[in-house]
């Protein structure tokens, strides 16, 4: 059995522009003569690989503790694309992984922004989950249409994913969240198993 990780380091990721970079400090330490460590951290929910809930952009959506987490774990489909992601590009990633039986969960390797076109195709097709390695899965400098459209529809996003060298192909998905109360989103360890 392979895994691949595909998170990317919290204290050196790549962070939305505006957020806030993840810092820790160490209020115990043994270099300083106590008898453990103890790091206590600070970051936003969604910085480096994270997942989004309904509630980041709609008020009355679902919090990260009321996704079941079978939207994060399970058989995914792993798209290669470079550029915008439109209903006829969306149309030929739905097609291969139900071909291959893995149209519940899409992630999409390469520099693309998902556009609202790209977004309806999924949404329509009631994906439980879509992931990309930007840190928005819509255009970054309005990602709110997008993010409604998918969200608005139950689909869950992974974003700040790290998938170079990852094959186009099936794979088995683990991105589960915290089991943050009343949040809006949350960090997650994502990784595949390759099959």
């Amino acid at each position: 059995m392979k895994i691949i990780d595909i998170s990317q380091e919290v204290f050196s990721c790549k962070v939305y522009p505006g957020d806030a970079s993840p810092s820790f400090v160490r209020p115990v330490s043994m270099d300083a003569g106590q008898v453990y460590n103890l790091t206590e951290i600070s970051m936003c929910v969604h910085n480096g690989t994270h997942v989004d809930a309904p509630f980041h952009f709609i008020n009355d959506g679902d919090t990260i503790d009321k996704i079941p987490l079978e939207n994060y774990v399970g058989m995914c489909w792993v798209a290669r694309y470079e550029g915008e992601i439109g209903e006829k590009e969306a149309l030929e990633i739905m097609a291969k992984a139900t071909e291959n039986h893995a149209a519940e969960r899409i992630l999409i390797a390469g520099k693309v922004v998902v556009t609202a076109e790209g977004a309806k195709v999924f949404a329509d097709r009631k994906i439980k989950l879509i992931g990309n390695e930007g840190v928005s899965v819509g255009p970054e400098n309005a990602p709110m249409a997008v993010h409604k459209i998918l969200l608005s529809q139950g689909v869950t996003l992974l974003e700040g994913i790290l998938l170079d060298g990852v094959s186009e192909g099936k794979y088995f998905l683990s991105a589960a969240p915290l089991n943050l109360k009343g949040s809006d989103g949350s960090p997650c360890r994502a990784y595949l198993i390759e099959l």
